[in-house]
């Protein structure tokens, strides 16, 4: 008998509820099992937008939002 078998065997003497519980935890475990590949920069995070942001567009906003920054910090 192998591995699928005995779980068949088992989930056949178990009540109802419970093989709906088995059935829910089955669920859970494939949900864990797959893995999403990580969108760690910013054209991951924005690749499902269909956004092209160019490295001419970052330095345009940084200039943007550092030049009414502060020059002079008085203590």
């Amino acid at each position: 008998m192998n591995l699928e078998e005995a779980v068949l065997e088992r989930l056949r003497h178990l009540p109802v509820d419970k093989q709906q519980q088995l059935l829910d935890f089955a669920e859970f475990l494939s949900q864990k099992a797959t893995t999403k590949k990580p969108l760690g920069t910013i054209k991951g995070l924005c690749a499902d937008l269909k956004v092209d942001i160019t490295e001419e567009d970052i330095a345009q906003a940084r200039q943007e939002m550092w030049a009414n920054f502060p020059k002079d910090i008085v203590s």
